[in-house]
């Protein structure tokens, strides 16, 4: 086993389940300190108790907070830098996926939720975090965007809209931050079978869902939905030194399917 994240902290947002779980598991394997934030206290309470078994030794802050709430982000940065007193990573991951509908059906009270999650959320954790990294001199930050941040998905206007919109934000803050030491990236998954896909495929085919999951996928060139912990391995790489050069730039991990699609 590596051991990239002995003596450094990672912030990572939508830690109580899916993604945000499955990096948290790997870094914490390789020695990090954590702080982890979700909206979920029971998901959090369950991705602590997942820790202690693969990292006993692992420091584990939770914080319950709602990353599209300017005030709850400023109190989860506090927090994190009141007991470790810096940040060294931080995964920008939480997000909603929101309800599926023609452009024209979409609501425009979903559309506002949606992007107040995916990407006012992505665009505080940024604010807050980026000062207290140009404060350090250093810093890595990971942003979770999605295949639908970089192509059309059909029937998902609030969440392409903020998803594209984190690859900019994305490529903006690593060129503005690149300069204090710090590297700014952003990841694309795609079909990773997570609680939010699952309930996405539940949303559309309440009864033969897990079929519907076999048929969604069956047009991915490898023809399967991504693991979790294979993204939270790219993570834990993106946020280790050996990705620092690494800046400004999206990584996607969908089984090719932007590449075919």
């Amino acid at each position: 086993m590596e051991d990239r994240f002995t003596g450094k902290v990672v912030l990572i947002t939508g830690g109580g389940s899916g993604l945000g779980r499955a990096a948290a598991l790997e870094v914490a394997r390789e020695g990090a300190e954590l702080a982890l934030v979700d909206v979920s206290e029971q998901g959090l309470k369950e991705t602590a108790e997942a820790v202690a078994e693969v990292a006993p030794a692992a420091e584990v802050l939770t914080i319950v907070a709602d990353v599209s709430n300017e005030e709850d982000v400023r109190r989860y940065v506090a927090e994190t830098v009141e007991k470790y007193g810096r940040i060294d990573g931080f995964f920008n991951n939480a997000g909603i996926e929101g309800k599926q509908n023609l452009t024209e059906d979409f609501g425009t009270a979903e559309f506002d939720r949606v992007v107040s999650i995916n990407l006012r959320g992505v665009f505080l954790g940024l604010k807050n975090v980026l000062a207290v990294m140009k404060r350090q001199g250093s810093g890595t930050v990971v942003n979770t965007a999605s295949v639908g941040g970089i192509r059309g998905v059909g029937n998902q206007s609030g969440y392409a809209a903020a998803k594209h919109g984190v690859v900019g934000l994305t490529r903006n803050s690593g060129i503005e931050y690149g300069q204090f030491g710090i590297s700014v990236k952003a990841i694309a998954p795609g079909a990773i079978m997570t609680p939010m896909v699952e309930a996405s495929l539940k949303q559309l085919d309440p009864v033969n869902w897990e079929e519907a999951g076999r048929q969604f996928v069956s047009v991915n060139p490898m023809q399967r939905f991504g693991r979790p912990e294979e993204v939270g391995k790219l993570v834990a790489f993106l946020l280790s030194d050996q990705a620092g050069f690494i800046n400004a730039t999206v990584v996607a991990i969908d089984g090719g399917q932007s590449e075919k699609y």
